[in-house]
């Protein structure tokens, strides 16, 4: 590590402890005293999970799953009010079954690879960061079109009762999409991808953040509705670190870290990298809100 970057390191890791006592010195407990043991079951990583066949040749593996966000049993069983997210693959010039959600939706959003996507008579072509919202109720299929396999992020969310889904499915290029912010809490780079306007049923928010090099995001705590909030970071690109309450995790691509649903454990993104950005893929439902009928 260069000087440069160790003196940025320094730097940002007394801010962060400043800024973290400040944040929490007005509660009863010390800075994440009731987390700092179990932190690491917040973060998951879809290379350590084991893969399951679905949908005929779709290779998936789980990153988080269902579970209890403010205790969790074991490492990822985190969600309380989304059904899973996942990282799948789809072998060469593969197809999927024909698929048909019932009672749920879900976000495909593309690491690599080529392929198509059809549903309803409409098909789209999928690539590097192209994301799609698949409402409930259509049939679709996934097809890979090329001789290397189509990866993918997948995040499943159930529909309320009574909800009215797209009668489409939905397609973006987040190559293509503008810049929201260029200065969220301090240095996110954001780009929205879908809000609860474009037809989410329990999420609110689906983002990209990019962090420049050598930056560092504000530390923050969720005071209002904290325990409706459901918001996790999956790293895409670049090696950075999350500060969650008082300590440092390493986040590597392909992990991802939820948010400690309470208003004791504040947390944020580093980029401790020289010449090289960090972007995350990022959802979030932040409070319960009115189902679209």
């Amino acid at each position: 590590m260069r000087s440069t970057t160790k003196a940025f390191f320094c730097a940002v890791v007394l801010l962060l402890a400043s800024v973290t006592h400040a944040q929490t010195k007005a509660g009863t407990n010390s800075p994440a005293d009731d987390t700092a043991s179990k932190i690491d079951l917040y973060f998951a990583d879809w290379h350590a999970a084991a893969p399951s066949l679905t949908r005929g040749s779709l290779e998936e593996r789980t990153i988080l799953t269902r579970g209890d966000g403010v205790n969790p049993t074991h490492k990822g069983a985190v969600l309380r009010f989304l059904n899973s997210y996942t990282y799948a693959t789809l072998p060469a010039k593969a197809t999927t079954q024909t698929t048909h959600l019932e009672g749920q939706q879900e976000i495909y959003f593309i690491a690599s690879g080529q392929g198509t996507v059809t549903a309803k008579g409409q098909s789209a072509v999928l690539h590097r960061n192209i994301a799609v919202l698949m409402p409930a109720n259509l049939e679709f299929t996934l097809k890979n079109t090329s001789d290397e396999p189509l990866a993918m992020y997948i995040v499943n969310e159930p529909t309320p009762p009574g909800f009215r889904p797209n009668p489409t499915m939905l397609v973006r290029d987040e190559n293509a999409l503008p810049i929201t912010s260029s200065d969220e809490f301090w240095t996110h780079i954001v780009k929205t991808v879908f809000v609860t306007a474009d037809g989410l049923a329990t999420l609110q928010a689906v983002l990209t953040v990019t962090m420049d090099p050598l930056t560092v995001a504000r530390p923050h705590l969720h005071l209002v509705d904290y325990t409706d909030t459901e918001e996790v970071w999956s790293a895409l690109d670049g090696t950075s670190l999350a500060f969650v309450g008082n300590q440092l995790r390493e986040q590597t691509p392909g992990m991802a870290f939820y948010h400690i649903p309470d208003d004791q454990t504040p947390h944020t993104n580093l980029n401790p990298s020289r010449d090289a950005q960090a972007k995350f893929f990022y959802f979030a439902r932040y409070h319960p809100h009115e189902t679209r009928r």
